[in-house]
């Protein structure tokens, strides 16, 4: 019985032993995100309580195989306690691809090519403010990109974080900030 145990527990770790080795001349997919490289900030639409930002960023494919992104979001981190004078929303979407229903369509990404990501943001004035008032006192925002990357290996979420800066959000809408 114990060598039937002992024949078993060597075969299980000799088959993983030879599938890290296979993994490791194979390869895997790596996708890189390359958040310093973001496309300047655009003004999608404006109107006097809200207006729609967005940006491009590369989600680079690295690795040795194909990669797959079956998910990204993009979550603003703009809390009350810092600014409560806007609502913050963020999406993101395949560049050329835009959905209604906020909907992250999975994506191929070839070994060595990249896929672009619009990352749309919604700013919507509070407390009955107009939104140049608002953006007037406007803050930093960072957004947390989450996505999920999927290979030969099992998933594997991973964040990078940009930073939208009061003074590009206010140029780009047209607004002159505040000093406080």
């Amino acid at each position: 019985m114990i060598t039937i145990i002992s024949v078993v527990v060597g075969a299980v770790i000799l088959l993983a032993v030879i599938t890290k080795i296979f993994f490791m001349i194979e390869g895997e997919p790596r996708v890189v995100v390359h958040g310093e490289k973001r496309t300047t900030l655009e003004l999608d639409e404006i109107t006097e309580t809200e207006a729609v930002l967005s940006t491009k960023l590369a989600f680079e494919n690295v690795g040795k195989q194909l990669a797959t992104i079956v998910d990204c979001i993009a979550r603003p981190q703009l809390p009350y306690e810092q600014y409560d004078g806007i609502e913050v929303r963020g999406k993101a979407e395949v560049e050329g691809i835009p959905r209604e229903d906020d909907y992250f369509e999975a994506h191929l990404i070839e070994r060595f090519k990249t896929l672009n990501i619009v990352i749309r943001i919604r700013l919507k004035a509070r407390k009955n403010m107009d939104l140049r008032t608002a953006l007037s006192h406007m803050v930093d925002v960072p957004v947390d990109i989450i996505y999920t990357e999927l290979g030969r290996s099992p998933w594997k979420v991973s964040k990078t974080r940009i930073v939208l800066t009061a003074e590009e959000i206010a140029k780009v809408a047209g607004v002159e900030l505040v000093e406080e």
